[in-house]
């Protein structure tokens, strides 16, 4: 028996690859991928539904699929191949295990996406043979309180909002935070977002972008009835109370632009920093400052 001491080893073992809903589209680049990685001497597992959706390749290729418990349990990483919204439903199942992740930018502004679709192959390679950098992200914990009894808890990694629904008015509620009165608000609704939210729906209601490092969460209106009630930031160690006026009609819970559920009068929203964090795996040279300026154009002649 022999060794060849020139080969080296992947820096992670297991890889699980995960496609946005649409996975017809990226079929081809995502098995391309698949291969490299098993080329390089990884474990490959593709996520069970972005496998149901290349179809028949995955198995004719024999390539395993997992579903997230599966994932969190073996992979050292997962890269996901779409846009914002396939890294945020990603981090909120793989938050609880750890599991780190990396985008492939396959949509349209890609904030958490920090591969070029063109320069895949070569950033994964980049990556496999150790050059990376980490980064870790605050997420929120939502729960939802209805007449003192808990109906449900949620994870967000972008952010927490409470709006209008389908209603063609604006709703009324209070807000608390670490159980003081912050202000009775008439508005579409409010945006409780982490720095990694800061750059999505909260900065299209003139919140304030917050670096990812920075401690705290932004609480934003949407749309208030009186124009002096302003964005705020605060300690990501308080707590937040949004309650439900009794005259609301309407109001609906949206967890990383995503409709979640009806709010009923009097409902409490208490939302705070999740016990998870997630962790993302960054290429060499990524600058969050230049990734600003190209997704915002900032600085252009």
């Amino acid at each position: 028996m022999w060794f060849n001491f020139n080969v080296m080893l992947p820096a992670f073992k297991t890889v699980a690859l995960i496609g946005r809903y649409n996975t017809a589209e990226i079929a081809e680049s995502l098995l391309d991928l698949a291969e490299l990685l098993r080329q390089r001497g990884c474990a490959v597992l593709i996520e069970k539904e972005t496998a149901a959706n290349i179809g028949k390749n995955v198995g004719k290729n024999g390539f395993q699929t997992a579903d997230y418990a599966v994932i969190g349990g073996q992979a050292d990483l997962a890269v996901v191949l779409g846009g914002d919204g396939s890294m945020l439903s990603a981090a909120r199942h793989l938050a609880v295990h750890g599991v780190p992740l990396v985008g492939v930018n396959q949509g349209r502004l890609g904030f958490m996406t920090d591969i070029a679709f063109s320069r895949m192959r070569e950033t994964i390679e980049l990556l496999l043979s150790g050059s990376y950098t980490i980064g870790e992200r605050t997420m929120l914990e939502a729960r939802v309180l209805r007449a003192e009894k808990e109906i449900f808890s949620i994870q967000a990694l972008n952010d927490i909002v409470v709006n209008k629904g389908g209603t063609g008015r604006m709703i009324e509620f209070l807000v608390h935070i670490d159980g003081q009165f912050v202000y009775d608000l008439r508005a579409d609704g409010i945006i409780v977002a982490t720095p990694t939210g800061s750059t999505a729906y909260a900065l299209s209601s003139n919140g304030p972008i917050l670096q990812p490092n920075v401690p705290g969460i932004a609480l934003v209106p949407v749309c208030p009835h009186t124009l002096s009630n302003r964005p705020i930031t605060v300690s990501d160690r308080g707590v937040v109370e949004i309650s439900i006026k009794r005259r609301a009609v309407g109001a609906r819970l949206h967890v990383d632009g995503q409709p979640y559920s009806e709010l009923a009068a009097e409902d409490r929203v208490v939302v705070r920093r999740a016990a998870n964090s997630i962790r993302f795996v960054h290429p060499p040279g990524y600058s969050y400052y230049a990734m600003l300026r190209e997704k915002l154009h900032w600085s252009e002649m």
